[in-house]
């Protein structure tokens, strides 16, 4: 297989996937008039649950489910010009007009979110492997997790991965590590953040690399953008869907410090947050997604409340607020996928302010970013320019003349997503800016 990233209509780049030898065919010279080459779709995009493949205005692949890929379709190489549509109503999600060769294998690969459809080429050609090994391919089609390490290592274990040396290191959203030779068998496979063996973003107990197979790994989005899902593809074969089953949560004690409230968090028996004085904002923590048991507690008695519902690959805010002596909880859906224009960064306003009952604004160089954001609850996520230079960020209270929280020297990265926590008690507020994109 070979690997083509197409970022735009008709702007494609060849990864180094390639042996050396075969590295005049990734990004050809395309083929000749009447000349013809096999085309697929693989959804993996998934914020579309079916997609249609066009080429040359001819359908090749229709309602292909996500997760899925379409069965070939002979194209001709001179007249490539291809649509990714909507399944149904037929909308343009994505245009390209890629380089093809003749006589080849390629699957389009389609990833990303809804309104920002991105396109991967992979040319299905790569030498079979010798007997009882196996070669793998992994790309990085989740761009909000960062770059990703690999590790292979037995089946159905559950050891950690401090002392395991990767396979493939730093994989960059929206690049691939090259071929792996390894033995075949059975093995789990683990992505995790890179350098950070401890980071499990993909965690695969039990997949089978076939002798003489070649396969690629496919890591794609999540609804809170850091965990990744998987895709296992075999060369000009099938393809398994491997959604992830868990989800990060963390815990964001926010009561006034003046009650001395102590707070600590587990879930599904798994401490989300140890004991400690609020205001305090705790890490994300990897649980399994459903409604895993919470026991949430302030100052040692537990917080009569339902268990969350947890969706797979989401992440959460649990919000406690209020006063310690009638404190409230809040499930924070938090979307901490990337913006997907250039130059640009997220932030969100959570109101954790106890016992105020009005609404709070945020704004950006006195640009107003959020509004009427009640105790409890969290603005959208507002799109921001970055910037090198400081930008004044603040946060107002129609029960206050003044700004409650101001930040004159905020540098916004582009990328950064960013939360600004408001903790504590009106009369005198305190403002935590989290950064949640690493």
């Amino acid at each position: 297989m070979r690997f083509k990233q197409i970022w735009g209509s008709a702007s494609l780049s060849c990864l180094a996937l390639c042996a050396a030898t075969l590295l005049s065919a990734c990004g050809g010279s395309g083929g000749s008039s009447g000349s013809s080459t096999q085309v697929r779709l693989l959804n993996a995009s998934v914020g579309y649950s079916s997609l249609d493949l066009s080429v040359n205005s001819a359908a090749t692949n229709t309602g292909v489910a996500y997760g899925s890929v379409g069965s070939y379709a002979s194209v001709d190489t001179s007249a490539t010009s291809t649509q990714i549509l909507t399944s149904g109503v037929g909308a343009t999600v994505a245009n390209l007009t890629p380089t093809l060769a003749a006589d080849s294998h390629y699957t389009i690969i389609a990833y990303g979110w809804g309104g920002a459809v991105r396109n991967s080429l992979l040319q299905e050609v790569e030498a079979a492997a010798d007997a009882n090994k196996t070669k793998l391919l992994v790309l990085n089609l989740a761009p909000d997790a960062g770059a990703l390490d690999v590790y292979i290592t037995t089946a159905n274990n559950s050891d950690s991965l401090e002392t395991a040396t990767p396979v493939a290191s730093a994989i960059a959203g929206g690049t691939g590590s090259g071929y792996n030779s390894l033995n075949a068998g059975t093995f789990r496979i683990t992505l995790t953040g890179t350098g950070k063996p401890s980071d499990i973003r993909l965690d695969l107990p039990s997949v089978t690399l076939d002798s003489t197979g070649v396969a690629t790994l496919i890591a794609t989005a999540t609804s809170g953008g850091r965990l990744v899902n998987g895709m296992v593809l075999k060369q000009q074969s099938t393809v398994s869907n491997l959604p992830t089953a868990k989800a990060r949560v963390r815990v964001a004690a926010t009561l006034s410090s003046a009650n001395a409230a102590s707070v600590n968090a587990s879930i599904g028996g798994l401490s989300v947050l140890p004991s400690t004085l609020a205001p305090q904002i705790g890490a994300y923590t990897t649980v399994d997604a459903g409604a895993p048991v919470l026991d949430l507690r302030v100052n040692g008695i537990a917080l009569n409340t339902s268990n969350p519902t947890l969706k797979a690959g989401g992440d959460y805010t649990l919000l406690v607020w209020g006063t310690a002596a009638a404190p409230q909880l809040s499930v924070l859906s938090d979307d901490n996928r990337l913006p997907t224009a250039s130059g640009t960064a997220k932030i969100r306003l959570i109101n954790g302010l106890s016992g105020a009952a009005t609404g709070l604004g945020m704004a950006m160089d006195y640009s107003s970013i959020a509004s009427n954001v009640t105790p409890g609850s969290s603005s959208s996520a507002a799109v921001v320019n970055a910037s090198a230079t400081a930008s004044l960020l603040t946060v107002n209270s129609p029960a206050s003349s003044t700004a409650i929280y101001s930040n004159a020297s905020l540098i916004v990265p582009t990328s950064a997503v960013f939360s600004l926590f408001m903790l504590g008690d009106p009369t005198a507020p305190i403002g935590q800016l989290v950064r949640d994109d690493r």
